[in-house]
């Protein structure tokens, strides 16, 4: 524990390195310009380039690079060494205020959606002081946001930061109208429940499809997947159990609260989960957490799966987005109290909630929609593409009370009575947990459990914050000025409850009889793909919500939606022309190999007695022979529907190509390569089985 204690954070320049680094003058103007976003002047960013440069080189660093989060996804950088010229031919060790607070990567090679042209290449990062700078290998990573020449945003931080700062605004006038008058600053955290596959590397190099697109595009069902359950909370295998160690070392270093471990429910399957942080951290965690992972299990011999669904017949990976809303005076906004019934501040907030997943439901179901979390939404293992929410008994009940003008007679706390003497009595919870609710109340949080475990954490939070946001800022121009506050608050709560329960259900979200009753009698929006989904974010209302709260301009809303639908129709036809790889160069020769094989055992068997019975061959031949058709077919059929969805210009009608055509000749192609999979020897077979990838991880 003391090495834990040691070693936390040794790799970052945090807030006991800057105390004791930098004068008090310099680190109180550094921690205004953080905590309330004063000014940064030129000189405190001086002083902190100088202590922070002297850190890193103390620490091994040479280099220095603006670590930012473009639109492709994944973090990016730019490694430039701390060495100047000096005056005698040697060097020294540089850097100034001035590179601290910006930079100048190239623009013109990340997405914009238009932005950008090819030729206009200037772009700028800019230090986000709110994000402490850290050391991975030889370099010292500043957290940046990074956006154009003409000031657009061409990455997730800088809308992330926004969407923050919008609803700050709006939450401190709520409560000053409570007579909150000391707090200064509201913002909210996440923590991030990270799911993931490991798979041994020998396994891994011999399949083509997870190598070019992080999932399995062949490969048929082994006897046991995870039918038993056994697999979920089950004994970490020493082989992981070695890797999750040096995961926590390193993430620890890097000052991440990577707190919880443990099997999932599929085998091969694991998950890590964070102490809450400020959702800005938070965001940079995860994705430093992702790609140390990755890192990691390399070191093993193991390789770390992020893809929403690498396997399929199995559950996939998701990534449960645990959010909540807090003031600078440790006081959770999101807390219901022991009478949440007479917690007026609460219930408010809580409505705000409700009316934002309800105005933007359709929000929330783009942030989440990538090509990979389509195959998950939906399955056992995630909630489906509809959008609800799920507050539990009591919550509802005060709320229906409320709407109805009725008292609340409240709920009795029940103690757990285990029916063995020696074990603990204690209090059970007055809600239950919802695992099928796409957005469930959790105590003093909410719980969205429709991130997929590749997608960045920002883009929901952005499309959350700002939606709650909005909320706030409708209730705040209502209630600010009137004569009885009270009664316009209780109004207020009463109205909102009314106009937006059908956003709320506690029930069976796997039910189809739900999904039927959501989109036919409640109303609510259920886009299953991407490519349905995603054209919805330039429908008027997002537009207005979300430029009004100043998240995004119109310029910027219409380059993302060309952006996400881009990467969608570019991940499927990456897809499918592995596939049609894997099928020409591998499993067509494959199964011919073996038909020869068997057509030459049969004939052996007749050269040595023509009486003896070859019906076994014969069938084996036949419906190989049968499959091996089809898929040549199937495989043509591809290749031809790929050409046609590339030569589509609208991007939106690309993206309903893929999806009416690409995704279901992919998937016929894949059953009949699957069923060949299950009568060709292993031996001929050119891929690793589930069997062996899944269960080979000792």
């Amino acid at each position: 524990m003391k090495q834990v204690k040691e070693n936390f954070g040794k790799l970052v320049f945090d807030d006991r390195e800057m105390k004791a680094r930098l004068s008090s003058k310099i680190y109180n103007s550094l921690k205004k310009t953080i905590s309330e976003g004063a000014k940064l002047d030129s000189n405190v960013a001086d002083a902190v380039a100088v202590a922070m440069k002297d850190w890193a080189v103390e620490n091994g660093a040479t280099h220095y690079t603006h670590w930012f989060q473009p639109l492709t996804g994944v973090t990016a950088e730019k490694h430039d060494s701390f060495i100047a010229p000096a005056p005698d031919g040697g060097v020294l060790m540089e850097f100034s205020g001035k590179e601290l607070i910006q930079g100048e990567p190239d623009a013109s090679s990340f997405p914009s959606g238009g932005l950008r042209a090819t030729f206009e290449a200037r772009g700028y990062t800019a230090w986000d002081p709110t994000s402490y700078a850290f050391i991975k290998g030889t370099t010292l990573c500043i957290p940046t946001a990074f956006c154009s020449y003409g000031g657009e945003a061409l990455d997730k931080k800088t809308p992330l930061l926004r969407s923050m700062e919008a609803l700050n605004k709006q939450a401190l006038r709520i409560l000053k109208l409570f007579g909150n008058e000391d707090v200064k600053y509201v913002s909210t955290s996440v923590g991030p429940e990270q799911e993931y596959f490991l798979i041994d590397r020998k396994e891994y190099d011999k399949r083509p499809d997870l190598k070019y697109t992080g999932r399995t595009l062949v490969g048929s069902r082994p006897p046991r997947g995870q039918d038993l359950d056994d697999h979920y909370f089950g004994v970490i295998k020493p082989r992981v159990a070695a890797y999750m160690e040096d995961l926590n070392d390193e993430l620890w270093k890097l000052g991440i609260y990577a707190k919880t471990e443990h099997n999932e429910v599929a085998p091969a399957q694991h998950e890590l989960a964070p102490i809450y942080d400020t959702t800005n951290i938070a965001a940079d965690h995860n994705q430093l957490m992702m790609e140390i992972m990755q890192k990691v299990a390399s070191k093993h011999g193991l390789v770390c799966l992020l893809h929403e669904k690498p396997f399929a017949g199995v559950n996939g990976s998701g990534k449960h987005n645990n959010w909540s809303v807090g003031t600078d005076t440790g006081e959770n906004l999101l807390n219901p109290g022991d009478t949440p019934s007479e917690n007026a501040q609460f219930l408010l907030f809580l409505c705000a909630v409700i009316k934002a997943v309800d105005d933007y439901q359709d929000l929330l179901r783009i942030s989440v929609a990538t090509a990979g979390n389509d195959h998950r939404l939906g399955a056992n293992e995630a909630p489906p593409a509809v959008v609800s929410m799920f507050l539990g008994d009591e919550l509802t009940a005060i709320l229906k009370a409320i709407m109805n003008d009725e008292p609340y007679e409240g709920t009795e706390t029940k103690k757990m009575k285990l029916g063995v003497d020696v074990l603990p009595r204690f209090n059970r919870d007055n809600t239950d947990r919802n695992r099928t609710s796409p957005f469930a109340f959790t105590g003093n949080k909410f719980e969205f459990r429709a991130l997929g475990s590749s997608n960045s954490i920002s883009c929901v939070n952005i499309m959350l914050n700002a939606a709650v946001a909005e909320s706030l800022k409708i209730y705040a121009d209502r209630l600010e000025g009137v004569d009885n506050f009270e009664e316009a608050l209780h109004e207020m709560i009463k109205k909102t409850i009314k106009d937006h329960k059908r956003i709320i259900f506690n029930g069976n979200g796997y039910d189809e009889a739900w999904i039927k009753e959501a989109t036919e009698e409640r109303g609510l929006v259920n886009y299953k793909t991407t490519a349905d989904c995603m054209p919805h974010l330039l429908d008027e209302k997002n537009v207005k919500m979300l430029t009004e709260q100043k998240v995004f301009t119109p310029a910027e809303l219409n380059s993302r939606m060309e952006i996400m639908l881009d990467n969608y129709c570019k991940t499927i036809t990456i897809e499918g022309n592995t596939l049609v790889d894997m099928v020409r160069k591998d499993i067509l020769p494959s199964i011919e190999m073996y038909l020869s094989k068997v057509a030459e055992t049969a004939s052996l068997k007749q050269k040595v007695d023509s009486k003896m019975s070859i019906s076994y061959e014969k069938n084996i031949m036949n419906k190989l022979s049968s499959l091996n058709d089809i898929i040549f077919a199937g495989v043509d059929t591809l290749e031809k529907v790929l050409e046609e969805e590339q030569a589509i210009e609208d991007i939106v009608e690309q993206g309903y190509a893929i999806r009416d055509k690409v995704l279901p000749t992919m998937e016929s192609l894949r059953e009949a390569c699957d069923q060949a999979e299950m009568i060709v020897a292993k031996e001929y077979w050119p891929y690793p089985s589930y069997g062996e990838m899944l269960f080979g991880v000792k």
